[in-house]
């Protein structure tokens, strides 16, 4: 008798993650023999840990905040939009014993605010809290999408303007601190800071918000995150938290490993309906 074959996602913190219960309706859905579980691993043990699993007989992980660009380097290959974002969240064992990279985030975004949010990004004025590697990981999909601007926004300034330099030859992005938002208002404001994480909101400006625009939080939890709050006090059309990215971009993932793509939407409509309940 086979075993199912091992997944997990590894994180610092972990204990929120709803990754295990999505894999699991993939699975189900899918027919396909699988466990997948969630480790807290800070990022001083995580090669040797991603060792151990592959060693032990895992096939895949999923890597979050704050492993991402350490997955990166620790992949023997990766996919081009992985390279683009120097930052992995996704990776698979080969047959050959080698360790594959992908960064399944960017498409996971564009398909929540695109086909389940109905937002159109083209000519829209994007800002991004945050330049970490939830960024890199959405910036060229973003600017594929031809904003009329694209500004990036963090406490250390010289990590956003070294990022927007990065990715300047895809479209019109600049770098910035907190302090030089005022004044400039935004369509679309996504935070990928992990200040949701621990219960906070990034130091925005009240107005940066324009009228109709939308607010999307990249972290997600229980309850609506403070950022998500703060997007529906501001009136935003749409201000979501990010389970709808964390299906898309597992769908991706799954896809890799497993060779087929589930459907996303009634997984959505059933971690909604679970956070509904539990209220």
């Amino acid at each position: 008798m086979t075993r199912p074959d091992r997944y997990a996602v590894f994180g610092h913190p972990i204990k929120h993650s709803q990754s295990p219960r999505i894999h699991a309706l993939f699975a189900a859905q899918t027919g396909q023999d699988l466990i997948y579980t969630a480790e807290d691993v800070p990022p001083e043990r995580f090669e040797s840990q991603v060792r151990e699993f592959f060693d032990g007989g895992g096939r895949g992980l999923n890597c979050t905040v704050p492993l991402k660009e350490l997955a990166w380097r620790l992949a023997d290959s990766r996919s081009e939009r992985a390279e683009r974002a120097r930052a992995v969240n996704t990776l698979a064992l080969r047959d050959d014993g080698s360790v594959f990279g992908d960064n399944t985030d960017g498409i996971g975004l564009l398909r929540d605010l695109r086909d389940n949010l109905g937002l159109n990004l083209a000519g829209a004025r994007i800002l991004i809290l945050g330049a970490g590697g939830a960024t890199r990981g959405i910036l060229a999909p973003l600017l594929a999408e031809r904003p009329a601007r694209l500004v990036i926004a963090n406490r250390t300034v010289a990590t956003a303007e070294t990022l927007a330099a990065e990715f300047g030859d895809l479209g019109p992005v600049e770098g910035c601190g907190f302090a030089a938002l005022a004044g400039h208002r935004f369509d679309l404001i996504l935070n990928a800071t992990a200040a949701s994480l621990s219960g906070e909101l990034p130091p925005l400006p009240a107005d940066a918000l324009a009228p109709g625009g939308s607010c999307y939080d990249l972290a997600y939890a229980s309850e609506p995150t403070p950022f998500a709050r703060w997007g529906r006090e501001k009136h935003a059309v749409v201000s979501a938290d990010g389970i709808g990215m964390l299906v898309e971009q597992a769908a991706e993932a799954f896809l890799l490993w497993r060779g087929v793509r589930p459907e996303t939407r009634p997984v959505i409509e059933t971690l909604e309906a679970e956070r509904r309940a539990a209220k």
